[in-house]
């Protein structure tokens, strides 16, 4: 005796993609409006000069951070933050591809590399100040000093992971060094290069903030130190909440390049995860 399935109607289909949509945005907003509501009702109606209520800051965020703040701090740091990423970005792909290709170079510049990597940005602060002044290179410079390495190691890990098989494959078909690079070693490597730039993304967020609080006269950074040293807290506090909202807009933006420029990998991913 066989049963039959009844194919869902209409309605059940078309509910579908709104019921995701649904569980996704309490995915992404349950946690922080829940943490929101915890902190408006713990800091309602406190009377701590350091810890103010969160009514008092969100009504300083709106009267502070007007179109003017904006243009004299924020689109200065948000400017010094892409340079630093884009050079980052370039040296560090470039070094990564150069390092995992060729096992010399990578046995040549491990020990050197370790090194540097160990060393902590904020503490090259001085010397690099030493070298390029207290301008914005300087500020770009900090943010390169520690963007790099996650991009340079994932990249490397990314091209030492090519399979074998399209290496060799690759060589049987005498591929220019160019094309073999822009067909097979970018490609294989674009999910480990896009994990080390996301990586790297937090890192420049900080160091951005790090680098503006040394002998700067705007941005971010500079912002909340003046605040802080002028006793302003719910000005402080509300730069500290506009400093995660960049950092959050920052990141999602990041998913959303990063999932049409690597559709093709995420696509596979699903694949595979189906088949299994």
């Amino acid at each position: 005796m066989t049963t039959q399935t009844k194919p869902p109607g209409r309605l059940t289909v078309a509910w579908r993609p709104i019921r995701t949509l649904l569980w996704r945005l309490l995915l992404w907003f349950g946690l922080p409006v829940a943490l929101l509501t915890i902190w408006w009702l713990a800091s309602d109606g406190s009377r701590d000069f350091y810890w103010p209520s969160l009514r008092d800051i969100l009504h300083t965020f709106t009267q502070l951070w007007t179109l003017d703040r904006w243009r004299a701090d924020i689109l200065p740091s948000l400017a010094r933050l892409a340079a630093g990423y884009a050079a980052a970005s370039a040296l560090g792909i470039a070094l990564g591809v150069l390092i995992g290709l060729n096992w010399r170079i990578r046995a040549l510049c491990e020990p050197v590399l370790e090194f540097f990597r160990a060393v902590p940005p904020p503490v090259l602060v001085p010397v690099i100040m030493l070298f390029t002044g207290v301008g914005d290179t300087m500020k770009a410079v900090v943010i390169v000093s520690g963007c790099v390495w996650p991009i340079l190691l994932n990249t490397v890990t990314g091209v030492r992971g090519i399979d074998p098989v399209q290496r060799d494959t690759c060589a049987v078909f005498a591929l220019r060094p160019l094309t073999r690079l822009r067909r097979l070693v970018l490609p294989a490597a674009a999910p480990h290069i896009a994990t080390g730039m996301r990586q790297a993304l937090s890192i420049g967020i900080i160091l951005m903030v790090v680098s503006e609080m040394f002998a700067a006269h705007s941005g971010l950074g500079f912002a909340i130190v003046q605040f802080q040293r002028g006793f302003q807290i719910p000005e402080m506090w509300s730069g500290i909440i506009l400093l995660g909202l960049i950092g959050v807009t920052l990141s999602l933006l990041f998913t959303v390049v990063e999932r049409r420029v690597l559709a093709w990998y995420h696509g596979m991913r699903r694949t595979e995860g189906t088949r299994t």
